[in-house]
């Protein structure tokens, strides 16, 4: 029997890790999938979320809806109709890819003074600073909401898409295209 990475990884039992003169023993993880509207996840937000396995932790820069329509042409009511739901899956898990990192990161552990630097899931660096604002700013592109709560996973809602510039050019429309 053969297993994939995936099921390999979440299999693998959790160390005890020392903080100090403390013990912090695995956790359990509450199963909170459900996707709220008036937290600007939005429907695509929430595709990319049931991607991810809920037991780890991740963050994770969601585009607002508003982005995913400006910038990928992705819209609720027309990208989800079964004929074009394949290629609508292909395109978001791509863009988790590019803007989901394994580890947790909130915008309290991100000073304003300094830029810090990751890899996302597919290996695109991502350079994040926060704004005078206090708002976390991803590849020049600034979030909207921040610190949004999914069981192990944190999310931030972007005003934009994090992507590398092939996978930008190749959603790019064509210029006798109409909106």
């Amino acid at each position: 029997m053969v297993l994939s990475p995936r099921l390999l990884l979440c299999r693998l039992p959790v160390p005890e890790v020392s903080i100090g003169n403390k013990v912090m023993k695995p956790y359990k993880t509450v199963n909170s999938r459900k996707v709220f509207k008036d937290e600007g996840i939005g429907k695509f937000g929430e595709m990319m979320i049931k991607m991810l396995p809920e037991e780890l932790a991740f963050t994770v820069f969601i585009p607002s809806e508003k982005s995913f329509e400006r910038d990928l042409r992705l819209r609720v009511n027309d990208s989800l109709l079964a004929e074009k739901r394949n290629d609508t899956y292909a395109v978001v898990s791509r863009i988790l890819g590019f803007s989901a990192m394994p580890r947790t990161l909130s915008s309290d552990t991100v000073s304003s003074s300094k830029e810090v630097i990751y890899d996302s899931l597919s290996g695109f660096t991502l350079y994040i600073s926060k704004d005078a604002a206090g708002m976390l700013v991803v590849n020049r592109i600034r979030s909207e909401r921040v610190d949004v709560r999914r069981g192990e996973i944190v999310v931030h809602i972007m005003d934009g898409v994090i992507m590398d510039a092939d996978f930008e050019q190749s959603v790019q429309p064509d210029d006798n295209e109409e909106d």
